[in-house]
């Protein structure tokens, strides 16, 4: 009898734009991310729950306006001047709610961007009022930018992000899986995220299909 073998392939996420999902639920985010010559000040901000899309999107918008894309943790230190001479993305801002070095150097950032009219995304969980910078200087031009959310998704688009992630593992539920799913998961693409990578993850240990069974195996060991 031949053996079947298993790997454990990469996850290689698809960020082109047709991979992207447009719904009711991110239609006009994804309408005011492509009109960058409307931005007020020539700055948006995208926001939306953990795995809503934002770096796909960030990523998509980049590459439209050959744009760097860097992590707000790691713009301490960064050549800000150089920086501020094409197209960038900020991801992650929140997170330097406490990082005053990092956020100072957002703020030159958004200065040196503003006066040479060069677009800056700004990316991030949450509203960006309830961002909390410890810059006020910083907060206040956050607050002035336009923002761009990202909203929990239907079942349709959780349905098709649902399959997007097993694509991107590279592997192949059972047809009536991905349905079964949408039924009983949290309705957030971090949930959707989450039980992908859990099944993955079992049927490649124990060898056995991506069936509605081991769904339902999986479920029940996160509801735990």
């Amino acid at each position: 009898m031949t053996q079947q073998l298993s790997f454990d392939l990469p996850v290689v996420p698809a960020l082109g734009r047709d991979d992207f999902m447009i719904a009711p639920s991110n239609a006009l985010a994804v309408s005011m991310i492509e009109a960058t010559q409307s931005w007020t000040s020539h700055k948006l901000i995208l926001c939306g729950p953990e795995g809503s899309g934002k770096t796909h999107l960030a990523h998509v918008w980049a590459g439209a306006q050959r744009g760097k894309i860097i992590d707000a943790h790691e713009l301490e230190g960064h050549d800000i001047p150089t920086l501020a001479n094409a197209p960038v993305v900020v991801e992650n801002i929140p997170s330097i709610a406490h990082d005053r070095n990092a956020q100072t150097a957002l703020f030159h950032l958004h200065n040196l961007m503003q006066s040479n009219r060069i677009p800056l995304l700004m990316t991030g969980t949450g509203t960006p009022n309830h961002w909390g910078m410890s810059l006020p200087d910083l907060q206040s031009r956050i607050d002035a930018a336009g923002t761009a959310t990202l909203s929990p998704p239907d079942d349709t688009l959780l349905g098709a992000v649902i399959a997007k992630q097993f694509n991107d593992r590279q592997v192949m539920p059972r047809p009536d899986v991905i349905p079964y799913l949408v039924l009983r998961i949290d309705r957030s693409f971090a949930a959707a995220r989450d039980v992908v990578a859990a099944m993955d993850t079992h049927s490649l240990s124990r060898h056995k299909p991506l069936t509605r069974a081991l769904a339902a195996q999986v479920l029940d060991k996160i509801d735990e």
